[in-house]
């Protein structure tokens, strides 16, 4: 379970945000990025920062696969790109990134925290990611970002029990990711209002869209022979490796990962997104 700190994320944050193409890594003995002392810092990061807070690079960048140049270089951010922080402590001035799917480490001299007018793609993620680390709950739809205590699920669903006041099921947290409807924004409120075959064949607030074009805070979902289950897609390849939020079941809980979906999935958007 990942402490209340990292699960109380700001709601106007915009997550896994990504800018400029993804670099390739480049050999040490050519490399200028920054982190090896060559480029010039606008504005050093060195402080304790939130989880899933946006960072912008101030220069071309590392992406390394350890906090140091000691280690060796996944791949160059280009200046400006924007990447989440995935823990909260710097280590030796080195901050653990996610940037586009790839997470690794960059030097703080180089990155700056980014504030962003947030929409409502970013609102929907934040929201979304608020439910890391809380319980699976056949049901279930609520959950306090501030409460340290997450629920429990026991069995296989829909033969499953819970404890505790707080949970999810898939269908419930999409909806009260998106919203939908209206009356369904707070996050404590207990509601349940569709299933993924309300999701998958209806369309009350939302539309199907080709899952080719899915973007952030749109949905993937399938309903076949009575079972289903959707998600909240955030970013990467939505026909290959994706970054996802999700209420996965009672094992798992809910979570924040990266994982594939079968043709069965089809792409949903959620009206005004």
């Amino acid at each position: 379970m990942i402490n209340s700190n990292e699960r109380t994320v700001l709601l106007l944050l915009a997550t896994l945000v990504a800018c400029g193409g993804e670099g390739l890594a480049k050999s040490e003995s050519m490399n200028s990025s920054a982190d090896d002392g060559i480029a010039t810092s606008e504005a050093a990061l060195s402080t304790d920062i939130k989880f899933g807070t946006q960072l912008q690079t101030t220069t071309e960048l590392n992406l390394r696969t350890g906090p140091s140049t000691s280690y060796a270089v996944k791949l160059v951010m280009p200046s400006g790109a924007l990447s989440r922080a995935v823990r909260t402590s710097p280590s030796n001035g080195w901050y653990e990134i996610n940037y586009q799917g790839h997470v690794g480490w960059s030097s703080g001299t180089y990155l700056k925290v980014d504030q962003v007018p947030s929409g409502a793609r970013d609102e929907a993620v934040a929201r979304g990611i608020s439910v890391w680390g809380f319980s699976y709950r056949w049901g279930g739809g609520a959950w306090d970002p501030t409460s340290q205590s997450p629920g429990a699920c026991y069995g296989s669903c829909p033969d499953c029990t819970h404890s505790g006041t707080w949970g999810a099921d898939c269908s419930g947290f999409v909806a009260k990711v998106w919203v939908v409807p209206p009356s369904n924004a707070p996050l404590t409120l207990a509601s349940h209002p569709y299933n993924t075959s309300s999701f998958r064949n209806g369309s009350n607030y939302w539309s199907t869209v080709t899952r080719s074009n899915a973007l952030r805070a749109d949905a993937l979902v399938y309903h076949t022979n009575g079972a289903g289950h959707i998600f909240l897609f955030t970013g990467g390849d939505p026909w290959n490796s994706m970054q996802a939020i999700e209420c996965r079941g009672c094992t798992d809980g809910c979570v924040y990962n990266t994982r594939t979906a079968s043709s069965a999935y089809i792409a949903i958007r959620r009206d005004g997104y």
